[in-house]
């Protein structure tokens, strides 16, 4: 091969790698992006603060539905309370570790002047279903309100765009506390302590004595490894990782082939699956979905009923790391939702086989940890 050519294929597998590298960590820095504590007082020493420059907490319009509440009762209760806004949607699994230690600050501070609303701002077209929402309210046994913001409304109105993302407001209405994606939990809920205690000072309240933090272990991600990994031909625009030499084709039904060689970090599909924007749905009898991945969390994004077999390198996956959705390496998959696959407890990189039964099942994701 001549040096030139030699040359510029290595430059290009420099490249290749540099921009998945690039792209791991950028998802990192979203899911561990510090907060912006805005005006925060010192827990312990309430302060006066000026307010001039901070922006108040926007109106929750555009609501589609209200959990664990009504409007009348919400906007009563939001009235001078230090006002937690959790955005969220019910399959992100960012988001879905970041609950634990939400409704833990919900018991141990709603008493105490804190109100925690949760704007469920959906990502995809099943999560805007009311059923779907509250049987996941239930589930991650949410008790505090919930509103969905079906037509992402409130969404736009916090000028957001991520998820999850945590405002806390004052009992003025102002917003004094911004944090994107998970972590940040010691810091969020001193900040909660100490809005709590200027409330308290404010209004002539007994303000309650210093507490310890909520202790809950928190999820450790590896830096580097496989991105979140998009099914729906308008969702992977700019990110496509479907190494499928057939590729997306919108609206269509395509009878995907059997992969060769697999690429890390990609995903190829097997059998007949129709393209849609959000999702690829099996239209054969049954199908196959292969991935090269690196991580040591598996989870996948669902809609429709189906058995799924699940292999790790060429066998079930074992039971040392199967994630909570398996049982003798097989899922049951029913509900809108989404199921976890391998929960290793450490990073490695592996060959996945879903096989699938089940005409009308839908993927929409690949997500890792």
């Amino acid at each position: 091969m001549r040096q030139e050519i030699k040359t510029s294929l290595a430059f290009g597998i420099i490249i290749a790698v540099a921009v998945v590298a690039v792209s791991q960590l950028l998802a990192q820095l979203d899911e561990q992006a510090p907060a912006v504590p805005i005006g925060a007082p010192a827990p312990g020493s309430p302060q006066p603060v000026d307010k001039s420059g901070l922006r108040e907490a926007p109106g929750l319009v555009g609501i589609f539905e209200h959990i664990n509440t009504t409007p009348e009762a919400l906007a009563e209760e939001m009235e001078g309370k230090v006002v937690l806004y959790d955005i969220w949607t019910y399959s992100c699994i960012n988001c879905i570790r970041t609950l634990p230690y939400i409704t833990a600050w919900d018991d141990k501070y709603a008493d105490q002047g804190l109100l925690i609303v949760g704007v469920h701002s959906p990502e995809f077209e099943f999560e805007k279903d009311p059923g779907n929402v509250r049987a996941a309210v239930e589930k991650h046994g949410i008790r505090y309100p919930v509103v969905m913001d079906n037509d992402m409304e409130t969404w736009k109105a916090f000028e957001n765009r991520y998820w999850p993302r945590k405002y806390v407001a004052d009992h003025e209405g102002y917003i004094r506390y911004d944090k994107i994606g998970e972590g940040g939990y010691d810091e969020t809920e001193r900040v909660i302590q100490g809005l709590l205690e200027e409330r308290a000072a404010a209004l002539g309240l007994q303000a309650a004595s210093a507490e310890t933090l909520v202790d809950i272990d928190e999820f450790e991600h590896t830096l580097l490894r496989t991105p979140e990994l998009y099914f729906g031909y308008e969702f992977a625009f700019g990110r496509d990782r479907l190494g499928s030499p057939e590729g997306f084709r919108p609206g269509s039904v395509v009878d995907y082939a059997a992969p060769g060689q697999l690429e890390l970090h990609s995903f190829y599909m097997e059998g007949e699956w129709r393209n849609g924007p959000e999702s690829m749905e099996l239209v054969s009898e049954e199908g196959s979905i292969h991935l090269q991945y690196s991580a040591k969390e598996v989870n996948i994004v669902t809609e429709g009923a189906a058995e799924l077999a699940v292999y790790l390198d060429g066998g079930p996956v074992p039971d040392g790391v199967a994630g909570s959705a398996v049982s003798g390496g097989r899922v049951s998959a029913s509900e809108p939702d989404l199921y976890n696959l391998v929960d290793s407890g450490s990073a490695h990189t592996a060959y996945m086989r879903i096989d699938v039964s089940g005409p009308g099942f839908q993927i929409f994701t690949f997500t890792f940890g």
